[in-house]
């Protein structure tokens, strides 16, 4: 079988080939950090995870980039209004994007590079640009020069006249400055300072970079000139990837990706999330039941399974049937995973792992090479998953099986494997069947509503939530860098 992904920029399904032999160079755009994370995000992170692990399985060494956008307006005056500086607010919340997405079982990127370490490599990038007359300087501003790039807008595939300034829901800050600019549609590289405002020397004064400029001089500094895989939400086609496009394609005269994957747009009950509209939902709110339309708290499994249950660049609905239904269907995942744990010792498993079923692989795998498409894979996982449960509920009245405990012990190590490379892991029932056990999930949540209650000067309540933890076996650690935890 040959996966094929595809390709945004081509608007084909590709076989996929990498610029080296078995290796996988990706990046992905990361967050900017000035508040908690939404669905979006958690549907953009949950793919892109899944994609990385499915590469992995399938042989490739994957080398997985993730950026923090740590310097932006948003940031700027987000830290003014709480009286805060431009590092201290990023670092809060990078701290908080981990809390989340943590919790949603997405592991770690191989890096993830800030904005603000590399300002040398972006005034290079942009020098590089203004020597070969891409860029030009005008009173501390450094503007990409759009007329010069012949192929701007082939991602998008929007032509320079009909482009709309501010599109994916960002206004430049320059475009106040619009007669500086020789056409409408040059973007800033490099903006002069502002009073207040952080800003690094440069050979056109003090400022800082532009949005676009930071990815592509992060994917040049940690990945090189040409990747395999470029990520991203669907909104960030235009103008961003476009103009990530135009800066490496022009500085460097090579393809800065080969495949441009985009994930679709997230809704709630139909209607594009935002929040003026007051259905603007973060990860935590709807794990911990705060979401109104479903105020109950939301296995993190739950929601997982409910993103890679519809294929990535379809638009994804977030409804309260929606949730309830992927609970349930959790629920029966979760029982075939959990089979092992309570039947296996007394069905006589090894402890050596058999082999993965043959044809459940490969069904699995001609799903997941058909463009990532995992709903597809989570079929042949509720197949094992309903046939494992159905016999262990034989097993439980009859003392048997019909099925050989061999043959069993094959589904199961098949439906775990697989549905760990999904992310997908149920933990054992073991530990939790004491009713005052409290698990990591449990505790993160407790740690950051401790973490409010002290943000708010409420030490009654951070006190209690210390207190509660410790009660439990609990102990935390307070430290500049955050709270630590452990069980005693």
């Amino acid at each position: 079988m040959t996966l094929t992904v595809y390709n945004t920029l081509t608007r084909r399904q590709e076989p996929f080939t990498t610029i080296e032999a078995g290796k996988v160079k990706m990046y992905s755009c990361g967050v900017t950090v000035y508040d908690y994370c939404h669905l979006g995000h958690a549907r953009s992170y949950i793919v892109w995870d899944t994609i990385r692990q499915y590469l992995k399985w399938r042989g490739y060494e994957v080398r997985y980039i993730q950026n923090f956008t740590d310097i932006d307006d948003k940031i700027l005056n987000r830290a003014k209004e709480r009286g805060s500086t431009m590092e201290a607010f990023a670092n809060r919340f990078i701290d908080e994007y981990f809390t989340d997405i943590r919790r949603l079982n997405v592991k770690d990127a191989d890096e993830y590079p800030r904005v603000t370490e590399h300002i040398p490599e972006i005034k290079q990038l942009i020098q590089d640009l203004q020597s070969k007359d891409f860029a030009y300087a005008t009173n501390g501003d450094v503007y990409y020069r759009v007329e010069s790039f012949p192929g701007y807008g082939k991602l998008s595939g929007r032509k320079l006249e009909d482009m709309q300034v501010g599109a994916s829901g960002r206004v430049d800050a320059e475009n106040s400055k619009a007669p500086q600019k020789q056409h409408p549609f040059d973007f800033a590289l490099w903006k002069s300072a502002k009073p207040g405002e952080p800003a690094w020397d440069s050979p056109w004064g003090k400022g800082r970079p532009g949005w676009h400029i930071e990815c592509s001089a992060m994917i040049r500094s940690r990945l090189g000139e040409t990747i395999d895989i470029h990520g991203g939400g669907g909104d960030l086609t235009f103008p961003h990837h476009e103009n990530e496009i135009a800066q490496s394609e022009a500085a460097m005269n090579k393809p800065l990706a080969r495949y441009w994957t985009h994930n679709g747009m997230v809704m709630v009950d139909g209607q594009k999330m935002s929040k003026s509209l007051g259905n603007f939902i973060t990860i935590r709110d709807l794990l911990d039941g705060k979401w109104s339309m479903h105020p109950q708290p939301v296995d993190p499994m739950a929601v997982r399974l409910f993103v890679l249950q519809a294929h990535y660049r379809k638009p994804l609905d977030f409804t309260n049937q929606a949730i309830a239904t992927a609970e349930s269907s959790w629920k029966t995942l979760k029982d075939g995973l959990l089979f092992g744990s309570q039947h296996g010792e007394k069905l006589g498993w090894s402890q050596e792992s058999p082999s993965l079923i043959s044809e459940v692989a490969e069904k699995f795998q001609q799903s997941g090479d058909d463009d990532f498409n995992f709903c597809g894979g989570l079929a042949v996982l509720f197949e094992l998953a309903k046939e494992l449960k159905r016999e262990g509920n034989i097993f439980k009245h009859e003392g048997q099986t019909k099925t050989s405990s061999e043959e069993l012990h094959r589904q199961w190590h098949s439906l775990v494997t697989l549905a760990q490379i999904l992310g997908l892991e149920a933990a054992s029932t073991d530990e939790s069947s004491d009713p005052g056990f409290i698990n990591d999930t449990e505790i993160e949540a407790l740690i950051q509503q401790r973490q409010e209650a002290r943000q708010n000067k409420n030490f009654a309540e951070s006190d209690q939530i210390r207190d509660e933890l410790k009660a439990q076996g609990i102990t935390l650690i307070d430290s500049k860098e955050g709270t630590r935890w452990h069980r005693d």
